[in-house]
């Protein structure tokens, strides 16, 4: 663990705070003085002004994979009776906490969902301010030009409403087909917005496939299969996301 994450969690003041504490002289690690780039392991003995110090102890919050079936809503409820993620087999497994979802795909959408048991851990991996990345594979009826991708890559406004840069990459050219597959990489992840994109640019997106959300990968996963991330990845997850903020997360 970085040391001004343990020193947050510690309770002993926010990340800045925490760093000056650590230039004066103040906080030791096994008896050593430390500086900003020492590492704090399970089993290390932390000490501010001579006293013995720990993070406060909670449960670690959960995370889970799912891979999302297409035509499936990401929603608890729908009036119309249409098929629901939350009504999946993978959901009906003993043991499962409350899950809710980090961001959303919508209906016609497929691939890597996120979900976790712990909504401040959820709202930090959606916050726009921490820009994790979310991968797709989209195949669009049509083809961007050089102009339009540059276009994209520096940020469009549709509507009056502004959608920070987008990459997107085509896969080899299979020739002599009006669909084009593209890698496409976004940092915000607004309400459909690969498909406003494309549609802005003339393109129509006929399936939209999310390969990846921050650290986590779709990989194997079949589809409707849901699985949990080890604890040491959710851990990593969560020092990542204080050293993006400066704040503690969850």
């Amino acid at each position: 663990m970085r040391l001004n994450v343990f020193l947050q969690q510690a309770g002993v003041g926010s990340r800045r705070e925490a760093e000056r504490l650590v230039e004066q002289g103040r906080i030791k690690v096994n008896g050593a003085l430390a500086v900003a780039t020492t590492p704090v392991e399970e089993g290390d003995q932390v000490t501010f002004d001579g006293a013995a110090i720990s993070p406060a102890k909670r449960d670690l919050p959960r995370v889970f994979l799912l891979n999302k079936p297409l035509d499936v809503l990401v929603t608890t409820r729908d009036h119309k009776g249409r098929a629901m993620v939350f009504d999946l087999p993978a959901f009906q497994k003993p043991g499962l906490p409350r899950l809710m979802t980090v961001g959303r795909l919508d209906v016609n959408s497929e691939g890597l969902l996120v979900l976790s048991d712990d909504g401040g851990l959820a709202q930090a991996m959606m916050s726009p301010a921490n820009a994790l990345e979310r991968h797709y594979r989209v195949r669009i009826r049509g083809r961007f030009d050089a102009r339009q991708l540059a276009e994209l890559a520096r940020g469009v406004t549709i509507d009056g409403l502004r959608y920070r840069g987008a990459q997107f990459e085509e896969e080899e050219d299979k020739g002599g087909r009006s669909n084009s597959w593209y890698r496409v990489v976004l940092t915000e992840g607004k309400n459909r917005e690969i498909r406003r994109l494309v549609q802005h640019f003339g393109g129509v997106v006929n399936r939209l496939i999310r390969t990846k959300y921050g650290p986590f990968d779709l990989g194997d996963l079949e589809s409707g299969e849901m699985r949990e991330v080890p604890p040491r990845a959710v851990t990593r997850l969560i020092e990542t996301l204080a050293s993006k903020s400066g704040a503690e997360t969850p």
